[in-house]
């Protein structure tokens, strides 16, 4: 082995012209301690050139999917917030921070976040005279989040050549491309992969700043300042990437230079600080330029933002491993076992191997990039762990950490590369097995390119073994294909006649996809399980917040679905149609007392959709109302049969025991529906009534707390606290109750 440095295996050759060519060293031979920290060359080995070229084909070829990819995209369902934060930064920069309402947005608090995306796409947007209600206007900002996710691969990959060289470069893109959640995410998530992408880009040049300390070219400089601002710039938790650099560079200094003795150069340390502090500066200024609220005060308000994130942290209902439970009491395998369903195989058996590998790893090439890699994978997922942080919607929480899931990936496969150099058929067959491993993701890619985020690996079962188990289209970016397949129907077109009006769940994304039609389509947010609130003509309803025993039974899509969009034969979304609105006209009259039209116009609905449970729940309530107690009872077990979460149905089975005066069973299915449903708020007044005619008032009292915990409106709950609290001779608590009783009325 040569004695000097120059045949480290990593590193940016550029900046080192004058250097001799590297050579050819042994693929498994060890470097010795003291040229782990000299100036590096790439280790050439059999086949370079051609693995650096197919790497810059696949990428441009990548690039060009991409961005093709993303013009066929649904609309995102958070763009409800990113969009109306877009717009209120062009009015904030147009107007020079006179028009503030970007300072402080409560519906979804999204001051707290940085703006890059949205104003760049925000003027993009504008430049082209386009509105929210255009399509193009969406394709602005799905074609900047592709650009962004494919500079995220990009930088992945140029990190894996750097500590490796071209074998784990070419591994880490292929892995990448192939990933069809971050490839499916970089098609219209505005939040997470922009994150991502200035998170793997800051940690890309980090690494070649350091390597060619005290030198570094300036483009690596450049890159590192806008990979710092561009994470920052996108979410609080930009300030992990500017904790790694300080972290990175102490040590890159301490090991490079002999330890504590480097202190005595002060030439060195000067560079090194001048260098360090110069970017950290430039980064933290560049995020704040497209963050408004940030700017009110630099030194203290993105610290308060990091804070707050955990105090506003969204709760939501969730499904995972075949229940539905709320995204605040997730167990802690939560986000890992979501990653190791969701991966490609590559991916994952690639990044295991490099934990398995990393002694070798850590001998064979720069060990401090190796190490930064892992703890750039690992520490993200280790901390929402550590911190029981609330996620929801997989791991796209985590989606920042996947890229250096990715290039250790890359670490491992191209080491086994190395490892079989001169040895064509081994070599060959570990190429093969990496590729074979990444294929049932790019199969996914090709037979559902308007979805990829979807996907599900082998582990899982594919999506077909992962429906009713888990989330699939939590973003509900399905609705596109739904009203483009009424368009192709004719159901939607331009002149028509009458009205139609569509009911969902997702509204926005709805709303803005219809508004070419004008008042001649009428979007209604119906929750699905209040899907039979109000009358509508068609209803669009991805798998978002379904039962998933609904799911897992076949009860869903229901009896009156006109369409189903699927993916990989997984039913994604139904196109309902209403014919007659006997559910809605039945609930109505159910709420008006007239039971006898409820019970008739409930009826006409089953025999249409004998799977409706929100209609055999109804009809349980208004038999139960008119005194046909055996009709109800028969009602609400069919209800829970089809639905056994759903909240009215076991409201009201546990309201016809109570009719029944069986005490017991009352009790026994209030607490039922309570462990299927915590969030019941009906189900915790009724526990409190049996409670306090039992004698209990103490008891009867915690069960309203938890009543108005879950639900802070619930009139009856403090009338009933007020009168317990009356009776024991506790009046001003009673007024207290009484107060807050009628700041509501």
């Amino acid at each position: 082995m040569a004695k000097s440095g120059k045949n480290t295996p990593q590193g940016n050759s550029s900046a080192h012209k004058n250097q001799p060519s590297a050579k050819a060293v042994p693929a498994n031979e060890p470097l010795p301690v003291r040229d782990w920290f000299s100036r590096p060359e790439p280790t050439t080995i059999s086949g370079d050139d051609r693995r650096k070229m197919a790497f810059w084909i696949l990428a441009a070829l990548g690039l060009v999917v991409m961005v093709a990819l993303s013009f066929g995209s649904g609309i995102n369902a958070d763009d409800k917030f990113q969009v109306d934060y877009s717009q209120k930064l062009v009015n904030y920069y147009g107007t020079f921070g006179k028009d503030t309402t970007a300072l402080y947005i409560p519906d979804g608090n999204m001051h707290l976040y940085g703006g890059f995306f949205e104003v760049t796409t925000g003027f993009a947007n504008k430049a082209f005279g386009l509105q929210p209600t255009d399509i193009g206007y969406h394709h602005v900002r799905h074609v900047s989040s592709a650009v962004l996710g494919w500079v995220a691969i990009l930088c992945a990959a140029l990190l894996a050549r750097l500590i490796a060289g071209w074998p784990a470069a070419l591994a880490t893109l292929i892995i990448m491309l192939l990933s069809p959640r971050f490839v499916g995410d970089s098609l219209m998530n505005p939040k997470d992969i922009p994150f991502a992408a200035g998170y793997i880009l800051a940690l890309y040049n980090m690494a070649a700043v350091l390597t060619a300390m005290p030198n570094p070219r300036r483009w690596n400089i450049v890159g590192l300042i806008v990979g710092l601002g561009i994470a920052l710039g996108t979410r609080a938790g930009g300030l992990l990437p500017f904790a790694m650099l300080f972290l990175f560079t102490g040590l890159h200094f301490l090991l490079k230079n002999g330890g504590l003795r480097a202190f005595s150069n002060g030439a060195v340390l000067k560079k090194y600080a001048l260098v360090t502090l110069g970017v950290a500066a430039a980064g933290y200024a560049f995020a704040l330029f497209f963050w408004p609220y940030a700017l009110q005060n630099p030194l203290k308000n993105p610290f308060i933002a990091l804070s707050k994130f955990a105090e506003l942290e969204v709760r939501i209902r969730v499904l995972y491993e075949g229940d539905n439970i709320m995204s605040d009491k997730t167990p802690w395998h939560y986000p890992v076992w979501w990653i190791v369903k969701t991966i490609p195989l590559a991916a994952l058996l690639g990044f295991v191997g490099s934990v398995v590998m990393s002694p070798v790893l850590l001998r064979r090439y720069q060990p401090l990039w190796v190490l930064m890699t892992l703890f750039a994978a690992v520490f993200p997922v280790f901390y929402v762990i550590y911190k029981d942080s609330v996620l929801h919607d997989g791991w796209r929480h985590l989606t920042f950490a996947y890229p250096a899931i990715c290039v250790a990936a890359g670490l491992f496969w191209g080491h086994l590369q190395r490892m079989f150099e001169g040895k064509k058929v081994l070599s060959g067959f570990m190429s093969g097995v990496m590729v074979a491993l990444c294929a049932s993701g790019l199969m996914f890619i090709i037979s559902n390119p308007k979805m990829p985020y979807l996907y599900f690996n082998e582990i899982a079962g594919g999506l077909k073994g992962a429906y009713g188990e888990y989330e699939t289209d939590y973003w509900g970016v399905s609705t596109r294909q739904g009203l483009e397949w009424m368009e192709q129907q004719g159901i939607l077109r331009p002149n028509l006649d009458t009205t139609v009006v569509i009911a969902t769940n997702m509204y926005f994304s709805t709303r803005q996809l219809t508004a070419k039609y004008g008042d001649k389509v009428k979007v209604k947010y119906l929750k699905w399980e209040k899907r039979c609130d109000d009358a509508w003509d068609y209803a669009l309803y991805p798998t978002r917040f379904l039962d998933a025993v609904h799911m897992k039974t076949g009860q869903w899509p229901p009896k009156n679905a006109v369409h189903v969009v699927t993916a990989d034969g997984v039913p994604i979304l139904a196109v309902l149609k209403d014919n007659g609105k006997n559910c809605s006209l039945g609930v109505i009259a159910n709420r008006a007392g007239d039971y006898k039209l409820a019970i008739e116009k409930l009826n006409a609905e089953l025999v249409n959709v004998p799977n409706n449970e929100l209609a055999w729940s109804s009809l349980a309530s208004a038999c139960l109302n008119a005194g046909q107690l055996d009709s109800c009872k028969m009602a609400a077990e069919k209800c829970l049969s089809i639905s056994p979460a759903d909240v009215q149905g076991n409201n009201i089975l546990g309201m016809y025991w109570l009719a029944k005066q069986d005490i017991p069973k009352a009790k026994a299915q209030f607490e039922s529906a309570i462990k299927k449903e915590p969030g019941n708020p009906g189900a915790w007044y009724y526990l409190a009534l049996i409670a306090q005619d039992g004698g209990d008032p103490q008891t009867a009292l915690n069960n309203l707390m938890r009543c108005i915990q879950v639900a802070p409106n619930f009139k009856p709950a403090y009338e009933l606290a007020a009168q317990i609290y009356e009776a024991n001779g506790e009046s001003a608590r009673a007024s207290q109750f009484r107060a807050a009783l009628s700041k509501m009325k």
